[in-house]
């Protein structure tokens, strides 16, 4: 367990951080597959059914000073994170399914795991969830707030948090949305100011998502937001603006899971290796909720723009243009229903070496969306969580650090994301040192050659 001295840094220069004390309330828009799958594999890691693959904060290490020192401990040793005995949770949902039932419907995990954590996944109701179908037209459901404006839509979500925050007895919250890819909206006028915003959703303006409600409904209880969806939401200068005010951490969007995650692996390497790239045609099958989501053109076109963008950032053509200076990338997805959540990528990469000698790369990875997102999640609500204690991190709004574990991460405006996984890798693992007082690893090595 982190000692004392871990928990209060304020003899290091870089602030304290308040001890992970009580219970974290962890808030969910959006009770399908990813919630369900997120949800139930908690408890079954508390139970000692299973392991929690995939978690970086659960499973993964830290080294700390040089090679030779041996000390790498468990990042949540290192570094004050809640337990998973600490977490209590809630969501909404536009189906009045408990968490149970939606696992099941979810068809994600086995029925024999689902029936050893009943009783615990049976408990989790939805509440009433702020949604419409103008953005996100291929879903509708019974479970649903009324208000007379976008803003009374707002006050109900924060009646329903500080419902939870009492009825749980959670001295922490966060929240993660799990709820589908809204249509496609660019930043306008409503969005860059709390105030503009505040004044667009008492006028029930059309640019303000039912993502962005939960979100503001968050930030002004002071609750830290993750954005696991393509979605706008958070990434306009109101919300940063609203995120600094209150204190509360932001992060997004969209969990890096299977094409992409393999895009973030590959296209390093051949950067790294100065190997070309004339094109990478990308398509995808998957047969849940997000797939038939994914068949109206305008929650598509939102998915498409951040999966595309990932390759332009990680090779900057403009500084290898004749390497990367004229590729055709184009990504497909298709509903197909007999494949449940287990999505199919098949991705088919034109490269090429050595006096422009062309060769080619084929990955089909069978995937499973949800196994792959549900740690993503529990990752982000710990370390969420951590910056909202950390008096170096609260206040800055979007948490660029996270950015590992998004497919379009946000960063502050004028800035490029970094996207290549190694260098984010990196990132996160320097901001948990310098948190803890400890110094940057920069793996230039000279200094077992003096």
């Amino acid at each position: 367990m982190p000692t004392t001295k871990k928990q209060n840094k304020s003899n290091t220069g870089t602030g304290e951080i308040a001890p992970a004390k009580g219970k974290l309330g962890v808030m969910i828009p959006g009770m399908g597959a990813v919630a369900t799958t997120f949800v139930a594999g908690v408890e079954a890691v508390r139970k000692g059914i299973s392991k929690p693959i995939g978690s970086l904060t659960q499973m993964g290490t830290i080294r700390l000073g040089k090679r030779t020192d041996g000390r790498s401990p468990k990042i949540n040793e290192f570094v004050p994170l809640a337990g998973l005995n600490d977490l209590v949770f809630t969501g909404w949902d536009i189906f009045e399914d408990d968490m149970y039932a939606a696992a099941g419907k979810a068809g994600v995990l086995d029925r024999s795991l689902l029936e050893q954590v009943k009783p615990f996944l049976s408990s989790i109701k939805p509440r009433k969830a702020v949604f419409d179908k103008n953005y996100v037209k291929k879903l509708d459901g019974p479970n649903v707030k009324k208000g007379k404006n976008k803003m009374d839509l707002a006050e109900q979500l924060r009646d329903d948090i500080r419902d939870f925050r009492k009825s749980s007895g959670a001295d922490r919250l966060v929240m993660a949305w799990c709820g589908s890819t809204e249509t496609f909206i660019e930043a306008g006028p409503a969005h860059q100011s709390v105030a503009a915003l505040e004044k667009a959703m008492q006028k029930n303006d059309e640019s303000i998502a039912p993502s962005m409600i939960y979100a503001y409904a968050a930030l002004k209880e002071g609750v830290p937001f993750s954005n696991g969806a393509p979605n706008l939401t958070v990434d306009v200068p109101a919300m940063h603006e609203l995120s600094k005010q209150m204190n509360a951490p932001i992060c997004g969007k969209d969990y890096k899971t299977g094409q992409t995650l393999i895009k973030t692996i590959l296209a390093p390497g051949f950067k790294a290796r100065m190997i070309g790239l004339n094109g990478w045609f990308s398509t995808n099958i998957l047969g849940n909720r997000d797939g038939e989501v994914l068949e109206d053109p305008g929650s598509f076109k939102t998915k498409e723009e951040s999966k595309l963008s990932v390759l332009e950032h990680i090779l900057q053509p403009e500084l290898y243009p004749d390497l990367y200076g004229n590729i055709f990338h184009k990504v497909r997805i298709n509903y197909y229903p007999p494949r449940g959540d287990n999505k199919e990528g098949w991705d088919n990469i034109d490269i090429f070496g050595w006096l422009g000698y062309p060769m080619q790369i084929k990955v089909d990875f069978l995937c499973r969306d949800s196994i792959l997102a549900a740690p993503i999640v529990l990752d982000l609500v710990l370390f969420l969580d951590l910056a909202k204690r950390s008096s170096a991190l609260r206040g800055i709004g979007i948490q660029e650090w996270l950015s590992f574990y998004f497919k379009s991460p946000m960063t502050a405006p004028g800035l490029y994301p970094e996207h290549d996984l190694f260098i984010q890798s990196m990132k996160l693992k320097n901001t948990l040192r310098h948190l803890m007082g400890e110094e940057m690893i920069t793996h230039l090595g000279l200094e077992y050659y003096d």
